[in-house]
């Protein structure tokens, strides 16, 4: 399983993927804001969602794991 985490603290904006979308490297799959700038959140490798665990409105924090990967 591969993992996609949050690069910095801020609240999901935007939601790009779901379970069983296929991802290429470098995809946007979230968009958070944090200090009023919208910071897109990219996979790091290819494959497919298996789980999606962020909702619109959630804040994480730098290094959230928010999409999983197979």
């Amino acid at each position: 399983m591969k993992q996609v985490a949050a690069t910095m603290a801020g609240t999901v904006i935007q939601v790009l993927v779901q379970a069983g979308d296929q991802v290429s490297d470098g995809q946007d799959v979230v968009v958070l804001e944090s200090m009023k700038m919208e910071v897109p959140v990219q996979a790091q490798a290819a494959g497919n969602v298996v789980e999606v665990k962020v909702n619109i409105g959630d804040f994480v924090n730098d290094g959230d794991i928010i999409v999983v990967l197979e």
